[in-house]
């Protein structure tokens, strides 16, 4: 895909050494946070007691925010980016999940 296609906001300039810089921390951090969610979405899907259930939902709350945190920081800085969707795509998608829904759903 061409950098047209590209969302990103202006990239904040780090500097490129061996040591790990803004950048890098902040991207860590993010990669564990997904984990992190990943891990107590799994628990969640899991947990048979009723308070362990609460408890474990309130934590993964905050790990979620948390990492969407750190995506918008990392996109204001320039050092994520995004595929933009073409207007094809939307499309395809918006009538694979109309077609989920007609088919998978009794009326």
């Amino acid at each position: 895909m061409n950098q047209q296609n590209k969302i990103q906001n202006p990239n904040t300039q780090v500097p490129k050494t061996p040591e790990m810089n803004d950048r890098d921390r902040i991207n860590d951090m993010l990669a564990t946070e997904k984990y992190m969610t990943d891990g107590y979405d799994k628990a969640l899907n899991e947990a048979s007691h009723a308070a362990l259930y609460d408890d474990i939902l309130s934590i993964y709350t905050e790990t979620q925010n948390c990492q969407r945190e750190l995506f918008n920081l990392m996109f204001q800085k320039g050092w994520y980016k995004m595929d933009a969707a073409t207007g094809q795509q939307l499309q395809q998608s918006y009538q694979q999940f109309s077609n989920y829904k007609t088919t998978q759903f009794p009326q």
